[in-house]
């Protein structure tokens, strides 16, 4: 039996704002040392190799992350618009049919959820493995902590499907929209409703003939997906946008899930990271429990407060009350209402080759501290409207000049006249190379490139 671990990723990234926003969304931010999609990453790839469905618009932020922990770029499906969870997994299914690998089975997971005892969850999946064998399409049903009112729910029946090591997974009277806080609380108190954490189990040929059967529309478009992926644009269009909670699980005569208790945690709002996380540093004068984080490397300081949260960036800062930030999600729109580029966008943008990010912009000049990946370069280019000075950091690149190699350590420095054509490439293996740009000119948009060669096919 071959096993096939799958992430959703999406998110618009606004819960978490301003260190998740539309084009960084919190799967990639290092929350808790390390991204929450490395980390989901980490913990299914002793059970398989996994696959990713995702956004084309986030494939850098991808491709960077499949790199470091050693998944086969080929591993990752790009959407061409975000269409809801319905028509990923069939997008899935379909390049898995074609594959030939209707018997196996595969695991769907979000990208940005925390599981803190991974032993449990290992062990669980492995029963629901045994379950999708047998036909089933299986859900892990988290054990609830509180009446939450945010999660849909999932009521079991007592009757057990199978039986191992301890686990159960039991047959479902249904699923549960989104409760009112006094029915959550009666849940609570049934003690058989558990929340739904979206991930799910099935056979490859099972989720097929459902998806046939109950979303006959999204299956007859994505079935005629080509190989190469010529028409997936066009396949897309003809998919409702649908999750598929709604569009199978609600359907099913019959289904099992499995109740567990993984220390599982959405990480959804500034207070779940409080709870979650340690604070950065901070100093709080006739004042307690109040929580930063920060990646600036500043001091937050507290007098005469309590209970309050603080999140700094680079260039905004969040200040709200322990309980309230749920509304945070306001503070994007007001910002995206007037068209803040700061709604969505850092001032660091991730590359194929690396990562920079912006010192200083002004009418009269630009600067960046930039990062080269291991052996990754820019493109050849050139620039129509400024001129540009780099000075080596760390490393050893090779800067090429209008056809000139150029080769530069920590110190150095080389400028780069306007129009002239360069790039710079990391020749090493084992080591990041980093240096500061500095842009002189009437112009400094990312626009003004020229490209004549690119590792990366980019225009």
């Amino acid at each position: 039996m071959k096993f096939i671990p799958t992430i959703l990723s999406g998110g618009s990234g606004t819960r978490l704002w301003p260190v998740s926003r539309t084009q960084f969304p919190k799967q990639f931010c290092e929350l808790f040392e390390e991204s929450l999609f490395i980390k989901t990453l980490s913990r299914l790839k002793p059970l398989g190799s996994p696959w990713v469905v995702t956004n084309q618009s986030l494939k850098t932020l991808t491709d960077t992350a499949m790199r470091q922990s050693g998944i086969p770029l080929n591993q990752a499906l790009y959407e061409p618009k975000a269409n809801n969870t319905a028509p990923a997994i069939a997008l899935l299914c379909r390049v898995l049919e074609q594959k030939g690998d209707l018997k196996s089975v595969v695991g769907i997971f979000p990208s940005d959820h925390l599981i803190q005892n991974e032993e449990t969850f290992a062990r669980v999946l492995q029963l629901g493995i045994e379950c999708a064998q047998k036909g089933q399409v299986v859900t892990l049903g988290i054990k609830p902590t509180y009446p939450a009112t945010g999660y849909g729910y999932i009521e079991l029946q007592d009757q057990p499907f199978l039986k191992k090591a301890g686990d159960s997974a039991l047959y479902t009277k249904g699923f549960r929209e989104k409760p009112s806080e006094d029915i959550a609380k009666e849940m609570i108190r049934a003690g058989n409703f558990y929340w739904n954490g979206g991930m799910f189990i099935f056979e490859v040929a099972t989720m097929i003939s459902h998806l046939r059967r109950l979303m006959p529309e999204t299956w007859a478009a994505i079935s005629e997906l080509k190989p190469d992926f010529s028409n997936l644009a066009e396949v897309y269009s003809r998919c409702p946008a649908q999750s598929i909670d709604y569009g199978i699980m609600e359907k099913l005569k019959e289904q099992v899930c499995i109740p567990c208790d993984l220390g599982w945690n959405d990480v959804g709002s500034w207070d779940e990271i409080a709870k979650l996380g340690e604070s950065s540093e901070k100093i709080e004068v006739s004042g307690h429990g109040n929580f930063a984080f920060s990646k600036e490397g500043r001091v937050t300081t507290f007098v005469d407060t309590n209970d309050l949260i603080v999140v700094d960036t680079a260039d905004a800062i969040l200040v709200s009350k322990k309980g309230s930030t749920q509304k945070v999600k306001q503070i994007v729109e007001q910002l995206q209402a007037k068209k803040d580029v700061r709604a969505s966008e850092h001032p660091f943008e991730f590359r194929p080759w690396g990562r920079f990010e912006i010192l200083r912009d002004t009418e009269r000049y630009k600067s960046k501290v930039i990062h080269v990946n291991p052996g990754q370069q820019l493109s050849y280019q050139s620039h129509q409207k400024r001129a540009e000075h780099w000075v080596i950091i760390q490393g050893h690149p090779e800067v090429v000049l209008n056809d000139v190699v150029h080769r530069l350590n920590p110190g150095e420095s080389i400028y780069i006249p306007q129009g002239a054509k360069h790039r710079i490439r990391n020749p090493k293996s084992d080591e990041m190379v980093e240096f500061i740009e500095v842009q002189v000119g009437t112009y400094f948009g990312e626009d003004d490139i020229v490209r004549y060669q690119d590792d990366y096919q980019r225009k």
